[in-house]
């Protein structure tokens, strides 16, 4: 048993993907109501590459490190058991690949009140890098609650550092699988801006000013009741992409309430999309390498039911997953320069 009291997270800080008024990155960043990050400033909590900043709407730059100092009374006392355990994929002295189950938080935050992926690392005495933060040490990259799948954790900060160079040039990477409610019309990409919902702050949305994003869709099976099986291939990591993107096209993941996916809830608990494969340059041996995360049973089961399962375990094998996404960039092209 873990147990954090108040007063416990102390000072934590992050690397801005973005420019922008302090108050929205921070926004963005860590969930919590713009009034809620205006009182943190207000109180001298927040800094900017080390500096104090006591207005909202200082101008930050893409790269800029912002530091937030989380009050006493900002986080409720935590009782975490750690009564459930994580698959491992692969370790080393260096990296650690898991294949993280729905339903769980990758690390703390002031509105999070149950065990983490960071807990869970915590409690079983992994070494992990400390570039990110205490509360999120070792974690490179992010998976939704809701969301399973692949997912590296750096034990060192030159792995990580190394890791995060790769999510910035692309060399890392993963493939999604995903059940959706209406099938696509066609192998797509899309590229619209996501930024926070002005409405509703625990959902994204496409706006405007928002981040650039770019997604891949791969139509793989059709099954019963006009179900689809995708494939999805993300080129940027913004939050909540795909289930944004498949949104902006009427399209939603079996399971996504939050986007408007609104029955079978008696039979579908969890958003079914899962990180299925993840490549990647080892930090410190400079190989390729690929880890691939099972299916969890509850989706898996659910995909035999109302799919081929031969033709399922064919078109999902790891080995040709890649090749989907070469074929969708090619056909994209062909139909704007108008070849189909």
């Amino acid at each position: 048993m873990l147990i954090f009291k108040k007063g416990d997270m102390r000072s934590l800080k992050f690397t801005s993907e973005e420019s922008g008024r302090v108050d929205r990155v921070l926004t963005s960043e860590i969930g919590e109501s713009r009034s809620q990050i205006r009182r943190l400033i207000s109180a001298g909590a927040v800094k900017v590459n080390g500096k104090s900043v006591k207005k909202g709407g200082y101008l930050v730059s893409k790269g800029d490190v912002v530091e937030y100092i989380l009050s006493d009374g900002a986080i409720p006392d935590r009782v975490l058991d750690i009564d459930f355990d994580i698959d491992i994929i692969y370790e080393d002295m260096d990296i650690l690949v898991i294949n993280k189950p729905s339903k769980l938080v990758v690390h703390p935050a002031p509105s999070v009140k149950g065990a983490t992926v960071v807990d869970w690392l915590t409690d079983r005495g992994f070494s992990l890098s400390t570039i990110a933060g205490e509360y999120r040490s070792g974690i490179v990259h992010r998976l939704d609650r809701d969301t399973t799948g692949v997912m590296v954790i750096a034990k060192t900060n030159m792995a990580h550092r190394a890791l995060s160079e790769q999510l910035k040039d692309r060399s890392m990477g993963r493939y999604y699988l995903a059940l959706i409610d209406y099938p696509l019309k066609d192998n797509s990409i899309v590229e619209k801006p996501i930024g926070r919902n002005h409405k509703n702050r625990l959902k994204m949305d496409i706006v405007g000013d928002g981040r650039y994003a770019k997604s891949a869709f791969y139509k793989i099976l059709e099954g019963r009741a006009s179900l689809e099986l995708i494939a999805v291939k993300l080129y940027t990591g913004r939050t909540h992409q795909i289930r944004v993107h498949l949104n902006s096209i009427g399209r939603h993941i079996l399971g996504d309430i939050l986007y408007g996916f609104k029955s079978k809830q008696d039979t579908i608990d969890r958003v079914m999309l899962h990180a299925y494969k993840l490549y990647l340059i080892h930090p410190t041996r400079d190989e390729r390498m690929e880890f691939v995360a099972p299916l969890f049973s509850d989706m898996r089961e659910f995909i035999y039911q109302n799919f081929n399962q031969g033709e399922v375990d064919e078109k999902i094998c790891p080995d040709i997953i890649d090749s989907y996404f070469y074929d969708v960039s090619r056909w994209v092209q062909f139909k704007q320069h108008g070849r189909l």
